[in-house]
């Protein structure tokens, strides 16, 4: 058993406090919703009625009580709000498990590297892959993959989450797999915009096989390994991202293809929709790296408000030929 903080008590982040606490974990949550708090210290769900809260699980709002509580740290902020949130906090010495995905706006950089600006000290490692918050809160098959640098810190906190039912696989490669759950996002948001605009499976298909392409290209620039990007933390996020009406970049993205506007469709959804912010920071990662990224250019044009019709059909239809393979 082990003593384990989560920051962030949103709706992924309680997910994996349910889930730690049937591993028999004991969990404290830090979030600055009051509501969230007392929700957890009642033993009540704070967003799923109908799934049942294990003991094990406390909340406070303050993030000082989490820090001294943990062995590890688990984090699940929005990636805007980790820097502001974690700045006068000493996590040097802590191994912390970040299970947010993006990249931070105006750096461009990735969760571990913000992480390491912070508290040079820290160990970091990444959680990511397939898994809706909902699915993993009900104890739903998931397979996720753990990214670090510390083959034994890896296979210690490998052992803190696996479960029969919640499979949890080792990488080395903690750029390729921060980058795929990242970039997926934006992906995510074009599949659902050509939804929302009625193209089709067809359509659907060719942009998750060419969005997984140019997340292979930048990611490869970034230092990352190709082959990731073929496993959960890439192409497995991306499909679910992708394809569900339950991932909210796909949501935003096909809302957008029905005519929402960018704020409208964001109110309909209200939660933080990571692409939007992602593809500010891919724009500017392929302009500097020389990198060829049609679909997120596409993405970002969207967000600016650009007609999406106009959009789609110049990414879809227009594109210039390449070999397929380069």
């Amino acid at each position: 058993m082990a003593r384990i903080g989560v920051l962030g008590g949103g709706r992924w982040g309680t997910a994996l406090s349910l889930h730690l606490a049937r591993q028999g974990h004991q969990v404290l949550v830090f979030d600055i919703k009051s509501e969230v708090v007392e929700s957890l210290r009642r033993g009540q769900n704070p967003y799923w009625e109908d799934v049942d809260t294990p003991k094990g699980i406390d909340a406070t709002t303050e993030l000082l009580e989490v820090i001294g509580f943990s062995q590890v740290l688990l984090l699940a902020l929005p990636v805007q709000s980790i820097r502001e949130a974690l700045k006068d906090v000493d996590l040097n010495g802590k191994k912390v498990v970040s299970a947010s995905k993006g990249l931070e706006v105006e750096t461009s950089l990735r969760v571990s590297q913000i992480l390491k600006e912070i508290s040079p000290h820290c160990e970091v490692m990444c959680l990511s892959g397939p898994s809706f918050a909902r699915e993993v809160a009900k104890g739903l098959p998931t397979a996720v993959v753990l990214a670090g640098e510390e083959e034994e810190s890896l296979r210690y906190v490998q052992s803190l989450f696996f479960s029969p039912y919640f499979r949890v696989y080792l990488s080395t490669d903690l750029v390729g797999v921060e980058l795929g759950g990242s970039l997926k996002n934006v992906v995510a948001i074009a599949c659902g915009v050509s939804d929302g605009l009625g193209f089709g499976d067809n359509a659907r298909a060719a942009l998750i096989t060419r969005g997984l392409a140019e997340m292979v290209r930048l990611g490869e620039k970034l230092g990352a390994k190709r082959e990731t990007f073929y496993g959960l933390s890439g192409l497995g996020d991306l499909v679910l991202t992708a394809t569900s009406s339950q991932s909210r970049n796909y949501t935003l993205g096909y809302l957008l293809g029905k005519g929402h506007s960018l704020s409208s469709a964001l109110e309909k959804i209200g939660q933080v929709v990571e692409g939007v912010h992602t593809v500010m920071a891919v724009v500017k990662l392929s302009q500097e790296l020389d990198v060829r990224a049609p679909i997120s250019y596409a993405v970002y044009r969207l967000l600016q408000g650009e007609d999406p019709l106009q959009v789609a059909h110049q990414l879809l239809m227009n594109p210039p030929p390449h070999r397929e393979f380069e």
